[in-house]
């Protein structure tokens, strides 16, 4: 009898389309109330795709959001889905101070526990924002009592990313001498070259072939497990278009009519559950 396919863990950051960093040249935060709101229904559409396919996800919880929709993150929890922490109102970590990351951290934290009568486990920092110069962070992160993060992407990228990182999941070391497990985003070995492929804007803007030969690349040859990730607008390409930079269009608009059928099909091929339980099949946390 053939081995059973490793599980990946599937990720879902619930955010609404103007909370993106992407879009903060064009929306100021205190006009976030006033825009039109689509989390809710856009993260229903992803419980109905889960469900159907049979798939269990962790759900990196916005505050803000959870503040609005209280009755979605019941549901969600309700639904056999991990409920995970993504911060208070999508501010970058490395343009907070220490003791706003810890107020938002903590207030956060306690509004999702309070909701699902559950411990939160898991945290994911707004637009991988946990880089070099704000490691600190995972101090923070530690001392709350979250057993692992998926805050650190192992890229360059202009917004975010340490290149040097670790990738594949393990026990961290934060700064004051921690222990943290840490799962980063996925990314592939192509032609010499780092591919990211753990979902996102990635996931839109390659290929699916390319994403899918990374994704086998990680299960197959290198027998581990991969995180996969998006956003709940990514599957509305009926969200209000608002007036941003080319760069900012492209990497927000692009392929919003494709992520619904292409994240439909990843789910056939690969086997998908919560972040919590891959991290306990790799016996980096107790089941």
């Amino acid at each position: 009898m053939s081995p059973q396919p490793l599980r990946n863990a599937m990720t879902v950051d619930v955010e609404d389309y103007f909370h993106v960093a992407a879009l903060a040249e064009a929306i100021r935060r205190d006009d976030w109330s006033s825009m039109e709101y689509r989390a809710d229904a856009n993260t229903h559409k992803l419980l109905e795709l889960f469900a159907d396919k049979g798939i269990k996800a962790t759900f990196f919880i916005l505050g803000w959001v959870a503040q609005r929709s209280p009755e979605l993150i019941r549901a969600i929890h309700a639904a056999g889905h991990e409920i995970a922490c993504h911060g208070m109102s999508h501010q970058l970590v490395y343009r907070q101070t220490p003791q706003e990351f810890l107020q938002e951290t903590r207030d956060s934290k306690a509004l999702l526990e309070d909701l699902i009568a559950a411990p939160v486990h898991g945290y994911r920092a707004a637009s991988w924002s946990i880089t070099k110069q704000s490691l600190w962070a995972l101090d923070v992160i530690h001392d709350l009592g979250f057993e692992y993060d998926s805050s650190i992407f192992p890229i360059r990228h202009d917004r975010y990313g340490i290149v040097d990182a670790p990738l594949r999941p393990g026990v961290m070391i934060t700064p004051s001498g921690g222990k943290l497990v840490e799962f980063p985003p996925s990314t592939a070995t192509m032609l010499g070259v780092r591919v990211p492929v753990a979902g996102g804007g990635y996931f839109r803007l390659l290929p699916y072939w390319l994403t899918r030969m990374g994704l086998r690349q990680i299960n197959r040859d290198l027998q581990q497990s991969f995180i996969f990730y998006l956003h709940p607008w990514e599957v509305d390409p009926e969200q209000p278009r608002v007036r941003v930079g080319w760069l900012s269009r492209f990497r927000h608009y692009t392929n919003l009519r494709k992520t619904h059928d292409r994240l439909q099909r990843l789910i056939e091929e690969f086997r998908f559950t919560t972040v919590r339980n891959v991290l306990a099949d790799t016996g980096l946390l107790a089941p």
